[in-house]
């Protein structure tokens, strides 16, 4: 993303980082950690550097992660692979395999028909297999359920953002990155800001006192509708469900935690805390019908952070309106303004950035990843990716019902929106929030 446009994201369909991938083959020489920082690392116990990964979630962001890692260093072999619906784990498998949509790398993916595993319990099985790292990239509900569970299995773990949809997954997420610290394990996340080199180097010029003491910020991410498929007779509720994912509640979080939280991870990192409070309007104004499931379409949050600081987030997916992706920090002595491949400062400092575009952040945030594996100091991502979900949720729970929430009431909050089952049976989609009514649990 640039200019307003929105950014190729993890929730569309198919080919969906092409581009990126394409555009990082020109910088993987300069990227890739080189063979030779393998020796001695753990994986020489089985006489090999090779780092044996394996993909949960076979969708558009999962195929793409796996490409991306393959592309981060050419110790990377995919050899095994687990989704519900088995068309999804064959298409994964051939866009992988696919020229253009990787840098060739044929031979490093080996996953034998005995490792494609399908089904809700999928994951159990990649788990079980001979794998020594693991990509989680399936709807957002199941991530804390497979994170903890690739912790206990002694697996590195790369998994999508938002890690969670509700406080009982982010209070699981919290624990199991605190295991995974104890077993010196790595757990990074796709908030790819957090590995590109013009938000790194914007916010330690932040640090450095560029724009003074941090008063406010606001972020933004507006943009139109996404995907949806229409749904088919043969189709279970719950089928349904899981193939458009991103309009229920139970499987995103909604859009503000799904795709929003990219930005208010990066106000958490300018403001270096988690906010306090929260307020909230939103509702669903465009996108009403049944196909769309019960989310919203837009949301307006004012958050309250320590020191009186205050942010305000705005999220809207409407066709026809004008996008905007970006954070805005306002300072004493100056401003900061940050985009996808942008940054700048303004005040008693001027400054934009103008180093490496070539780099791809979704390609280097699997190269820090392989490194910190390799330097033996594994990165552990998994509590502030939690509080940043948590802060999108909790932004959700205020909108939703009108009510002031605080940061220890959304922690502790007792809403569990997993299902009584994971089978492919009826599944009835809950009512439409509306605030002063729906309740706060």
């Amino acid at each position: 993303m640039s200019n307003g446009t929105p950014e190729v994201h993890s929730s569309q369909v198919g080919l969906s980082r092409r581009d990126f991938v394409k555009a990082s083959a020109l910088a993987a020489a300069a990227v890739s950690v080189p063979a030779t920082s393998w020796a001695g690392n753990l994986f020489h116990a089985r006489g090999s550097d090779t780092i044996r990964m394996g993909m949960i979630g076979c969708g558009g962001r999962g195929t793409g992660a796996a490409g991306n890692s393959l592309n981060a260093s050419p110790n990377i072999r995919i050899v095994a692979m687990g989704d519900v619906f088995k068309e999804r784990l064959d298409s994964s498998l051939a866009n992988l395999k696919s020229d253009e949509y990787t840098i060739p790398h044929a031979d490093r993916i080996d996953v034998k028909d005995e490792h494609k595993f399908v089904g809700f319990d999928a994951y159990k099985q990649v788990l079980a297999s001979d794998v020594d790292a693991v990509i989680l990239a399936t709807p957002p509900h199941f991530r804390p359920i497979h994170f903890a569970a690739a912790i206990d299995a002694g697996k590195h773990v790369f998994f999508e953002k938002p890690v969670a949809v509700d406080a009982a997954g982010i209070r699981a997420v919290i624990a199991a990155g605190e295991k995974a610290a104890q077993k010196n394990l790595a757990c990074v996340t796709g908030t790819q800001r957090r590995h590109e080199n013009c938000y790194l180097e914007a916010m330690t010029r932040l640090r450095g006192g560029a724009i003074g003491k941090v008063l406010s910020a606001r972020c933004y991410w507006n943009q139109g509708s996404l995907w949806m498929h229409p749904r088919e007779a043969a189709w279970t509720d719950m089928e349904w469900q899981l193939k458009n994912w991103l309009y229920f509640t139970w499987l995103s979080g909604d859009h503000i935690v799904e795709q929003h939280v990219h930005n208010l991870d990066v106000c958490n990192w300018a403001i270096d805390a988690h906010p306090l409070k929260a307020w909230a309007m939103g509702g669903r104004e465009v996108r009403k019908g049944p196909e769309y499931g019960h989310v919203f379409d837009h949301f307006a949050v004012e958050y309250e952070y320590p020191g009186g600081v205050t942010m305000n987030s705005f999220c809207r997916q409407i066709e026809g309106c004008a996008d905007r992706v970006e954070e805005f920090v306002q300072g004493t002595e100056g401003t900061m303004l940050t985009r996808s491949g942008q940054a700048m400062i303004d005040g008693k400092t001027k400054w934009k950035y103008s180093g490496d575009s070539e780099v791809n952040p979704y390609q280097q945030e699997h190269v820090d990843m392989i490194k910190s594996i390799m330097d033996g100091k594994p990165l552990n991502e998994a509590k502030r990716i939690a509080e940043s979900t948590l802060t999108a949720i909790m932004g959700r729970m205020a909108a939703y019902t009108g009510k002031m929430v605080t940061w220890e009431q959304a922690l502790n909050s007792k809403e569990n929106l997993a299902p009584a089952k994971y089978e492919f049976a009826s599944l009835p989609v809950p009512p439409v929030a509306v605030p002063g009514r729906t309740l706060l649990i």
